[in-house]
């Protein structure tokens, strides 16, 4: 078992649905092939982008299928499991590793907050029914728990558990998370705006839905940062902030949705309650990317 699988740009795609509010297979399939193609280090579905929540256990296991069959083993695989009790959350990780995957990713979901000690048996509790390596993933502002690094630390412990994505906002803990576990520990960025930030501070990748729109300047950042060319790192970074912020202010999956519309690829429908951009997002939307490719290959 490779502990970190994982490298560079791991790209989220989003779950498109019909006009019944069905996943819409075939179009999924198409997105991640796009993906692929365009040269992402890893796939990660059924996280924010992929409005994981919101789905049921068939839409799960669905798009776990989809998203093995049409990676076919070209890249890694990074499968969200999240879910409101460890039983359940057990159960997709283990369809996820019986599909293929390469990793999970894991959020302590909960309604009540969790403590430590909770999420630390939470964890443990899954690790000990897979073998295939836990991707930890704080991200407060959806999860509703925000795990400390000194939990992080703690969650490191469990042999699975290999990999954290740290989305919290906040750079100071990624400078902690390497000064505290040494040059190896395996962190990856989960905040678009910090992508350059947090590579400079030693992020071994970046998980992101930006490779639905922009993959190349994404890749970009990513071979610069390779190449210890910080300048162009900074030219790369500087032009696609304007479309980071917006993704993560207008949310993931209404704004890749919308942008995959304005591309010709196609972004699909939402299931209730989430609902598509307004018109003027979509405008405001369509400037940025309209800018961005108008030099999109002048590095």
């Amino acid at each position: 078992m490779n502990k970190v699988p994982f490298k560079g740009v791991i790209a989220y795609p989003v779950t498109p649905f019909d006009s019944n509010e069905n996943v819409d297979i075939p179009l999924f399939k198409k997105q991640v092939e796009r993906l692929v193609t365009v040269g992402s280090h890893g796939i990660a579905p059924l996280g924010s982008t992929g409005v994981m929540p919101y789905l049921n256990d068939a839409e799960k296991e669905a798009v776990t299928e989809a998203t093995m069959q049409q990676v076919a083993g070209r890249v890694p695989t990074l499968i969200g499991v999240s879910n409101l009790t460890t039983e359940k959350t057990v159960y997709h990780a283990q369809f996820a590793e019986k599909a293929g995957a390469t990793a999970v990713m894991i959020i302590p979901m909960s309604y009540w907050k969790l403590t430590d000690d909770e999420i630390i048996k939470h964890y443990d509790a899954v690790a000990s029914k897979i073998s295939i390596p836990i991707m930890a993933y704080n991200n407060p502002a959806t999860g509703g728990v925000d795990m400390s690094p000194a939990l992080l630390k703690r969650l490191l412990e469990i042999p699975n558990v290999t990999m954290i994505k740290e989305s919290s906002g906040d750079i100071q803990r990624m400078h902690y998370l390497r000064k505290e576990l040494g040059e190896e520990v395996a962190f990856f960025n989960g905040s678009n705006p910090l992508a350059l930030s947090a590579f400079s501070a030693g992020a071994r990748g970046w998980c992101t839905a930006a490779p639905n729109l922009i993959p190349e300047l994404n890749i970009a950042l990513y071979d610069a940062i390779q190449e210890n060319d910080l300048a162009k790192a900074q030219r790369v970074f500087y032009k696609q902030i304007d479309l980071l912020k917006f993704i993560v202010a207008k949310g993931l999956p209404r704004s890749i949705k919308g942008g995959l519309d304005l591309l010709g690829v196609g972004g699909g429908g939402f299931k209730s309650p989430l609902k598509p951009l307004s018109e003027n997002e979509i405008a405001e939307l369509d400037s940025i990317l309209s800018a961005i490719n108008k030099e999109v290959y002048q590095y």
